[in-house]
Parts: C-alpha cells; sequence; structure tokens
C-alpha cells in the first residue's frame, strides 16, 4: 500500500464502521458512571493566533496529519459533528445529547489558570450560561506551562504557570460559580476537582488544606480533589487529596517495547510506534496494584497531528479491543469502590490531535460510542474479571454482522442506482 491507497483507506469508512442510531435511548441507572476529559480547544483565541497563526484550532493541526507507515490512521477526520465550533451553544448541546446517549455521564473539561489569567474559557462560559444544556461537568486544571512542543516541559515555553502568593485562593474563588451549579459533578454531595501536576505547586498538601477551608466557609462544604496519574508523580495521599485519576497512556507505556516489522512510507520519520493492546495489558495489570486510583481508559492514542514525523502511537486500536479494556476498567470500579465512587474516566471525548477521542469519524463513525454503550448495559453488579479480552466472540460476532449489513445496505443502493439507470433509458428510447 502507498501513502495515497493509505489516506483513501483512512478517509473511507472502514470495516468496523456504524452509523448513529438515533433511536437508542441513554442507558438506564448505569452501575458504574463514566466521565470523558473534553478539550476546549476548538475555538480561536489571540494567544494562539500570535504562536501558531491567525485562526488556529485544534483542527489546524488534525488536518495536517498524513499517515507515515502502513497501517496508521492519519488523518483522523470527524463525521456528523463536523469541524465544530466549541463556544457555540448549539454544539455543546449536540455533544451532550450524543454522549449521555450512548453512556457518558458527565465531562472533564480541561481548565487553565495561568494566575488570574483564563484562557480557552469559553466553552465552559457558555455551558454554564446555558443551563438547558443537560450535562454534568467537572474541571481538571492542566496546572503546566505551555509550551511549543506540546508537552509542559519547561524548555521553549510559551505562557509560564506560576504560582505567585494568594494565587491558590483567588483560583478557589474563581471556581464558585461552577461549584455551585446544580450539574457540576459530585461524590457523595462533594464537589469534584482534578488536579494534573500538584507536584508543580510549592507547597501542595498547603494548598489542598487552604482550599478545603475556603470552600468550607462560603458554604461549598469539603470538594472531593483528586490527582491525575502522570510519570513520576506521588500518590493522593501524599498531596493530601481524596483519589487519583488514571490517565493513560501517562502512566505505564514506558517500558513498553517498540512495533516490529513496520513499512514506512515516510523514511525520514522517527516517531515511537507501540501497540494498543499492549498499553491496554499494562493499564489494566496496573489496576490491580494501584490504591484510591479511578481507572482510566483511552479509546486510542496518536499525537501525529502535533508533532509531524516524529509522534508517539499507539496502533491497532478497534471497538471491539476498547471495549474489551473498558469492560476490564469498569469490573475494576466495581471491585473497589461504592456509590458514586464507582467511575471510570476516559481520555477522552474529543481530543483529535492526540487521536483520543469518542466522537464520530469518518472512518469508524459512531462504532467506539456504540461499544461504550455496548459495554454500560451489559455490566453486572457481580462482575469479578478484569481481564483483557481484546474483543470477546460475542463482540466479534457483532462486528461480523455489521459488515453484513453494510454490506447489504451498499448492494442495495447499487442495486437501486442500477433500476434508476435502466428506467432512464427505457424513458428516452
Amino acid at each position: 500500500m502507498d501513502l495515497l491507497e493509505q489516506i483513501t483507506a483512512n478517509l473511507g469508512p472502514g470495516p468496523h464502521y456504524e452509523e448513529h442510531q438515533a433511536s437508542l435511548p441513554p442507558p438506564q441507572d448505569p452501575l458504574v458512571r463514566l466521565i470523558a476529559f473534553y478539550l476546549p480547544q476548538f475555538h480561536a483565541i489571540p494567544e494562539n493566533d500570535e504562536w501558531w497563526g491567525a485562526g488556529f484550532t485544534e483542527w489546524t493541526n488534525v488536518t495536517r496529519a498524513i499517515p507515515r507507515f502502513v497501517g496508521h490512521y492519519q488523518p483522523r477526520l470527524p463525521g456528523s459533528l463536523g469541524f465544530y465550533d466549541a463556544t457555540r451553544p448549539e454544539v455543546l448541546a449536540q455533544q451532550a445529547a450524543l454522549a449521555k446517549q450512548y453512556g457518558i455521564q458527565g465531562f472533564c473539561f480541561h481548565h487553565y489558570w495561568f494566575a488570574g489569567r483564563r484562557v480557552l474559557q469559553r466553552p465552559l462560559e457558555t455551558l454554564l450560561a446555558n443551563p438547558s444544556i443537560d450535562i454534568p461537568f467537572c474541571i481538571n486544571w492542566a496546572n503546566e506551562s505551555w509550551t511549543r512542543r506540546w508537552d509542559g516541559e519547561e524548555k521553549h515555553v510559551l505562557l509560564k504557570q506560576d504560582f505567585p502568593e494568594g494565587d491558590d485562593l483567588a483560583f478557589a474563588r474563581s471556581l464558585e460559580p461552577l461549584f455551585r451549579d446544580r450539574r457540576y459533578i459530585r461524590i457523595n454531595g462533594r464537589p469534584l476537582l482534578l488536579i494534573y501536576r500538584p507536584s508543580q505547586f510549592p507547597d501542595p498538601k498547603k494548598t489542598v488544606e487552604r482550599w478545603r477551608a475556603y470552600f468550607a466557609s462560603v458554604g461549598l462544604g469539603n470538594p472531593y480533589i483528586a490527582t491525575v496519574q502522570a510519570q513520576g508523580s506521588l500518590t493522593a495521599e501524599e498531596y493530601g487529596m481524596d483519589a487519583a485519576v488514571g490517565f493513560p497512556p501517562f502512566w505505564r507505556f514506558y517500558d513498553l517495547p517498540w512495533q516490529q516489522g513496520v513499512k514506512l512510507l515516510d523514511p525520514k520519520f522517527y516517531g515511537a510506534i507501540r501497540r494498543y493492546e499492549d498499553l491496554a495489558r499494562s493499564t489494566i495489570a496496573g489496576y490491580r496494584e494501584e490504591g484510591h486510583v479511578f481507572p482510566g481508559i483511552v479509546p486510542s492514542w496518536d499525537n501525529e497531528a502535533r508533532r509531524p514525523q516524529r509522534g508517539a502511537c499507539f496502533s491497532g486500536s478497534t471497538p471491539a479491543m476498547y471495549g474489551g479494556w473498558l469492560r476490564a476498567a469498569c469490573a475494576t470500579a466495581l471491585r473497589k469502590f461504592s456509590g458514586e465512587e464507582r467511575i471510570v474516566f476516559i481520555n477522552a471525548w474529543n481530543e483529535w490531535a492526540e487521536g483520543a477521542y469518542l466522537e464520530p469519524d469518518r472512518h469508524f463513525g459512531h462504532a467506539y460510542l456504540a461499544e461504550t454503550r455496548r459495554v454500560l448495559t451489559g455490566l453486572e453488579p457481580d462482575m469479578d474479571t478484569e481481564s483483557f479480552e481484546g474483543g470477546t466472540r460475542k463482540a466479534s460476532n457483532l462486528t461480523i454482522k455489521r459488515r453484513i449489513r453494510r454490506t447489504a445496505r451498499l448492494t442495495l443502493n447499487l442495486v437501486a442506482n442500477c433500476i434508476e439507470a435502466v428506467a432512464w433509458k427505457l424513458r428516452g428510447r
């Protein structure tokens, strides 16, 4: 397969493609709560205009990606939601309805605060201003510097993350309107707050203590504060927090072997290619070893769009394989937690430039969303398996049935077109 053939294959419906089923009702009383991270970088801001060019959004990166090896799924282009602007109320309403229909019970917005300076805040402001948009939400303060390499490291810094004296309380005050919103996600009545890199704080425990005291003083109670797992991070207890949140692949992938036998389409490509299945198995193995950690899962991951020719990719993800991982994560949540703490975090709803999204695209359609719903509706209270099946026989049978249905539709369309063509010729006689 050459480059053009690979691009053509990627842009069309693939063998796992599933169409939207508008008549499907949302799952009723699911045993596990699924929360998906939400990236708000789908609208232009002055900072990105200055650094990356006028009109830059996440779509700018997404559309320039190309496949670098045979089987490389790039570019990844949106399906039914299109190249949306996340500041528009109708877009958020459509995303919320789609998420709920397929079993996603909340969005966790990546939140950017730089010593009082907010960026990419408009989608969340739009949600707050439109209480009719029916989706639970919380925030993850992505408290790291913005860099030209998109990695948060202190090199080539575009917008530096500092923590001046008094900033922790200023940040807490800024969250009051969110915590008072009826849709804000709570665990046993406590508003849920995620912190991406607590280690960046001068004194993480003191910061957490000040937050708890402040929110109690304004009648918002004791927030449920969680750290996001990352390589080298401490446990939640060491930060004075309540729990940690799994955020693959950024935890257990460094020791995974690179994929062998890859046929390059670009001889200048020097990125890292690992197998999605290896990532799933490694992460699931970690579930058994971890303490108070909400399991995390990623549908797929590939940041080629952000780092052309040098991206990291976990290849081979399919909806059934993702479903096997999600099933194991849900089984872990059922075993380790009870009540409102039975949560699985998904990275992500719409992280398109990292290939981590559930939203429909042109190649898979709604397949990942459909698999999410199938797993959620198939959970049982006494599930005790946390093994990775990599796609069960049942899922494989469903895939075969979907292929048969799609082939039948295409055949019927072809027959209808032939009949119409014959009819026109007969009329012309």
